[in-house]
């Protein structure tokens, strides 16, 4: 899509801080609050290696992203290829889609921990909580514009990143003070899955690492090189944050008997420190409620540019708004988490060809191609952890 001339950025640090915060906002959004449990039960001890192993792909369709900066978004602004326009214009209509996903999945783990932290997290409440606050960024959105609620990015990056520090000193603290002790560390053992069973969990999480793309549509704002250097900065320091996070959270999971819910890191926080459950859920409602009006505000502005501005933002709002509401009542959490994963590894995919259509080199092609393979496997066989 033709966007303006952004503002030369070029070698001014301040510019990248501001532009690395929105991917990693974007990433930070729901992946630290859900990927233990989910990993943890899915391959055990070795959550470590298979966040890792994600962080690797993402960082791989990242370097997808950060070509088509590079090379398709001039492409595109002037004579693109028949077949580059299509993808293009297929992976913005994707994209959309894998918002509305995103926007519900960020509210039901606003519900889910909230509820959580109140004793009252049924499936029924949790559904209904997460309806009323879709109602409500809808309304706002209709009425006012979600402009003045996007401000709250900012803020709510930041009390999660000092929530993410204090959890990480909460549980290594536990977790020295355990090792330390006469009964040392305890291991826990996770239910058993197999070889296919495991491939099909783990790429359920995509959604975790999900965010870096948001560079791709910040040219209004931010140079290209501004932006490439924010998504692979963005994909470097969360990759850093949820490895030490993980193995620091690990040796607490005994703590859950076997019972891996959405909500499971404030089992976890207690089990360190009771101090850490109240900003643990501040954090979580803060940095959810952003995320969901900051993808709402997304997913109407493409179904705007899609449309070429025929459709109308409020009534895009309130499509975006239906769509989310009757998937919040159609699954759970978890469910919710594989399905944007593989919302949004069709949208990568498409970009993937984006990629491909404007490429010169054939071993570019093959690389881009080989990334795509990945991607198809997660949107047809990603499953929900069990």
């Amino acid at each position: 899509m033709q966007r303006k001339p952004a503002v030369n950025h070029r070698g001014n640090p301040r510019a990248l801080v501001r532009a690395t915060c929105t991917p990693l906002a974007s990433i930070f959004g729901s992946g630290f609050l859900v990927m233990v449990p989910i990993l943890a039960g899915a391959v055990g001890a070795y959550a470590v290696l298979a966040m890792a192993l994600v962080c690797a792909l993402a960082f791989c369709v990242g370097s997808v992203i950060r070509f088509n900066i590079r090379h398709a978004e001039p492409a595109l602004a002037a004579s693109p290829k028949e077949s580059t326009l299509a993808f293009e214009r297929s992976s913005d209509l994707a994209l959309v889609m894998a918002y509305v996903i995103s926007v519900c999945l960020y509210l039901h783990i606003l519900s889910a921990f909230v509820l959580g932290s109140l004793h009252l997290d049924t499936g029924v409440n949790e559904d209904a909580l997460t309806t009323a606050v879709i109602v409500f960024i809808t309304v706002i959105g209709v009425t006012r514009g979600l402009e003045s609620l996007a401000a709250l990015e900012g803020i709510a990056l930041a009390v999660t990143l000092v929530i993410i520090v204090l959890l990480i000193g909460g549980f290594a603290l536990h977790d020295l003070h355990a090792w330390r002790s006469p009964a040392g560390l305890t291991l826990f053992h996770p239910k058993p899955h197999s070889l296919w069973e495991i491939l099909t969990i783990v790429a359920g999480t995509l959604i975790v690492v999900q965010g870096f793309e948001t560079t791709r549509y910040l040219g209004d704002s931010f140079q290209a090189d501004t932006r490439i250097r924010a998504s692979r900065w963005s994909q470097l320091i969360s990759t850093g944050v949820y490895l030490v996070f993980i193995a620091v959270a690990l040796p607490l999971v005994h703590t859950l008997n076997g019972k891996y819910d959405d909500n499971s890191l404030i089992h976890l926080a207690a089990a360190a420190s009771s101090v850490l459950v109240a900003p643990l859920v501040i954090a979580a409602a803060m940095s959810q409620f952003s995320a969901a009006v900051a993808d709402t505000l997304a997913a109407t502005g493409n179904l705007a540019e899609v449309t070429h501005h025929q459709l109308k933002l409020r009534f895009a709002t309130l499509l975006v708004g239906a769509g989310a509401i009757a998937l919040t009542w159609s699954a759970d959490t978890l469910e919710i988490v594989a399905l944007a994963s593989r919302a949004f590894a069709f949208y990568y995919l498409l970009q993937c060809l984006v990629a491909i259509s404007v490429s010169q080199s054939a071993w570019q092609r093959t690389l881009f191609a080989t990334v795509a393979v990945a991607l198809a496997f997660i949107t047809v066989f990603a499953v929900p952890a069990s």
